[in-house]
C-alpha cells in the first residue's frame, strides 16, 4: 500500500464568496426550510418528526423550523476521522483543512488502460481499480456504486463491496442499489472489522446517498439516512442539482436550494440518531441546452462546488466534492485539460473528500489511466499550494545570496544540496533535454498499472477474513 509522504498544505489564498455571502446564503437556506419546506416521505423519519410537532401539510411537504436546524448543527461532530480496512488511522477531517481523492472501484463503463476504449465493467474489474487505489499514494478511498454488469442487480451493492473489501487497502465509500442493502453491507463490514462497537470505533466505510432536488427526501434516501444514522456510520448526503432542470438558472438560488436540502437531511440524520456523523455534499452543476446532459466538467459546476465547500467550512462539518472528471469519452486533450483545471480549484478550495477521480462521459465510466495520470497532477499541484509562506524577516534568509555573491551559482552550496528534494519532480511528465516526437505518456501509464498488478498478487487480507468473503459472495450469486 502507498500513501503520501505529507498532508496536502493550502497556502494560497482563494475564496469565491464572502463572509456576507455565507450568511445571506445560509439565511436563504433557512427561509426555504421554514416557508417552502421539504416534501419528505418515510414512516420511521416521519415519526420523528411528529414527535417534534412537525407533521407534513395535505401535498406531504413538512415546514422545518430554524431552531431544529441549530439543534441539529450542535448535535452533529465536527470532526471525522475515518480508517482503512486494517484500523489505520487513513483520514482525518477537522479544522486544520486537509483534503483527501477518491476513485470508483465499479462503474457502468471501464475504459481499458491499453485500449483508451470503453467496455462494459465486470466484477472482475473492481480488483484493478482496488489496487491501483491502494498503490497511488493521493487516492485515499474507492466509491463501490453496485454497477457490475455481470452481476444481477438484486445483490449487485453488496457483491461488489464484498470484492472491493478483498481488494482494498484504504477506505471505503459504497452507495446501494435497495435499502435492504444498506443494512448488509454495514452487516458484512462489522464482521471484517472484528465487531460493530470496532466498526463505529474506527469506521473503514461510509455510505453515499441522495436527495431527489427539487425539495424532496423521498424514502429511499430518508431510509438511507436512518439506517446509517443509527448503525453510526459515517454518512454523505449530496443534492445534484442542475440548473434549469431541478433548480433554478441563477447561482445563489441554486446554492440556497442545496443548502436548504442539506441542512433538511443533517435534521433527519440527527433526528434518527442525535450525533450521528454526517457528511455535507453539493453538485451544483447545469443541464446544458444542447445536449440535456448534466455536465460533470461545466466551469459553473466546479465553480459552485467550491462555493459549497466554503459553505460547509461555514457550519464547520466535513465537505464531500467533485473534480479529476471529464464530459469526454476517452483520455484525450479535453478530459486532461478539464481533470487539470478542476484538479486545481478544488485542491485550493475548502473540500475534504473529493470523489470521481478518473470518471469520464458523464459519469459513465471510470479510467484507470485517467486515475494515474490526476494522481501525477495531484503532485505537482502539492507543491503549487504549500504558496510562498512569509511570516517574519528570519523567514527571509539573504545570507543565502551573500555567501555566494555575484555572477557565480548555487548547484554546490549546502542550501541547495540539502534541499533539492523539496522540488517536484514528475514521474510520469517529461522534462527531458530531448523530448520524443511523439507522445508515450499512455505507455508509461500502462507500465505503471502493470507494475503495480504483477507487484500484489491476490488479496492482502487474513485468510479468515477472506474466506467469509468469498462464502457469503458464493451465496449472493447462487442462484
Amino acid at each position: 500500500m502507498k500513501t503520501r509522504d505529507y498532508d496536502i498544505e493550502r497556502n494560497i489564498g482563494f475564496s469565491v464568496l464572502t463572509d456576507k455571502a455565507k450568511d445571506l446564503l445560509n439565511d436563504a437556506a433557512l427561509e426555504i426550510l421554514e416557508t417552502i419546506g421539504m416534501r419528505v416521505s418515510g414512516e420511521r423519519i416521519l415519526e420523528k418528526f411528529a414527535q417534534r410537532g412537525l407533521t407534513p401539510n395535505a401535498e406531504g411537504i413538512i415546514f422545518i423550523p430554524r431552531e431544529l436546524v441549530s439543534w441539529a448543527l450542535s448535535a452533529v461532530p465536527h470532526e471525522l476521522t475515518l480508517y482503512d480496512i486494517a484500523g489505520n488511522e487513513r483520514m482525518k477531517i477537522d479544522s486544520s483543512n486537509r483534503v483527501y481523492f477518491g476513485t470508483h472501484a465499479d462503474q457502468l463503463e471501464i475504459l481499458d488502460y491499453k485500449t483508451n476504449r470503453a467496455r462494459r465493467y465486470s466484477l472482475s474489474d473492481v480488483e484493478l481499480m482496488c489496487k491501483l487505489a491502494s498503490n497511488l499514494e493521493n487516492i485515499d478511498f474507492v466509491l463501490t456504486v453496485g454497477l457490475t454488469d455481470d452481476v444481477p442487480s438484486a445483490v449487485q451493492s453488496q457483491v461488489s463491496f464484498i470484492e472491493t473489501c478483498k481488494y482494498m487497502q484504504k477506505t471505503i465509500n459504497f452507495s446501494t442499489n435497495t435499502i435492504g442493502a444498506l443494512q448488509e453491507i454495514i452487516d458484512i463490514a462489522a464482521v471484517v472489522a472484528g465487531g460493530k462497537d470496532k466498526l463505529i470505533a474506527k469506521p473503514f466505510i461510509f455510505n453515499y446517498c441522495e436527495p431527489i432536488p427539487p425539495l424532496t427526501h423521498p424514502v429511499e434516501s430518508t431510509e438511507k439516512l436512518f439506517v446509517s444514522a443509527e448503525n453510526m456510520i459515517p454518512c454523505v448526503y449530496m443534492p445534484y442539482c442542475m440548473m434549469g432542470g431541478t433548480s433554478p438558472l441563477d447561482r445563489p438560488a441554486t446554492l440556497a436550494q442545496c443548502f436548504a436540502e442539506i441542512l433538511a437531511g443533517l435534521v433527519i440524520s440527527q433526528l434518527a440518531h442525535e450525533g450521528a456523523p454526517y457528511i455535507i455534499g453539493s453538485m451544483p452543476s447545469i443541464i446544458d441546452m444542447r445536449t440535456t446532459v448534466g455536465s460533470y466538467a461545466a466551469p459553473e459546476f466546479h465553480l459552485l462546488v467550491a462555493a459549497s465547500s466554503e459553505m460547509a467550512d461555514y457550519y464547520n462539518l466535513p465537505f464531500y466534492g467533485t473534480a479529476a472528471c471529464s464530459d469526454a469519452k476517452t483520455v484525450d486533450p479535453q478530459s486532461m485539460s478539464e481533470i487539470s483545471y478542476q484538479l486545481m480549484t478544488t485542491m485550493m478550495s475548502k473540500a475534504n473528500l473529493v470523489h470521481d477521480v478518473g470518471i469520464l462521459d458523464h459519469c459513465n465510466s471510470v479510467s484507470p489511466a485517467a486515475v494515474v495520470l490526476a494522481n501525477e497532477i495531484i503532485n505537482s499541484y502539492k507543491s503549487f499550494n504549500r504558496g510562498v509562506v512569509i511570516e517574519g524577516s528570519g523567514d527571509i534568509d539573504l545570507d543565502l545570496l551573500r555567501e555566494v555573491g555575484h555572477g557565480k551559482h548555487h548547484m554546490m552550496e549546502d542550501n541547495t544540496l540539502t534541499r533539492f528534494r523539496e522540488v517536484w519532480y514528475p514521474e510520469i511528465f517529461s522534462r527531458a533535454m530531448t523530448n520524443k516526437d511523439e507522445s508515450d505518456i499512455l505507455g508509461q501509464v500502462t507500465a505503471v498499472i502493470d507494475g503495480i498488478m504483477e507487484k500484489n498478487p491476490g488479496s492482502a487480507l487474513p485468510p479468515e477474513t477472506l474466506e467469509y468473503l468469498n462464502s457469503v459472495q458464493k451465496k449472493y450469486l447462487t442462484p
